[in-house]
């Protein structure tokens, strides 16, 4: 099977990925990535295309899909003021550690 060969999906992994896809082309991801990063997606999710054998069939964790809309939002909801002071400390230790390099 060539490498990029969709056969070994199942047809529910295969919408999955489709709608992932979309998701990303969506936000302005370009074609070529968001099929990846969809692709990519529904590996994680799923431990890659369908397998034959007894006991090979485990259920999705569907992690992904759960972090998405927290991931993206924690940093939005801090107050302005506690984002600028984190900021500043961040900015702090990395000259800080610009100057111990140099020694």
């Amino acid at each position: 099977m060539p490498r990029g060969d969709k056969s070994a999906y199942t047809g529910r992994q295969k919408r999955k990925a489709e709608h992932i896809e979309e998701g990303y082309e969506e936000r302005g991801v370009p074609e070529k990535e968001a099929e990846r990063r969809a692709w990519a997606t529904v590996n994680k999710d799923e431990g890659g295309g369908k397998k034959s054998g007894s006991g090979r069939g485990k259920k999705p964790s569907n992690a992904a899909a759960r972090k998405g809309g927290r991931k993206g939002g924690k940093a939005a909801a801090k107050k302005r003021a506690t984002r600028k002071s984190a900021a500043k400390k961040s900015a702090a230790k990395k000259a800080g550690r610009k100057k111990s390099a140099k020694r």
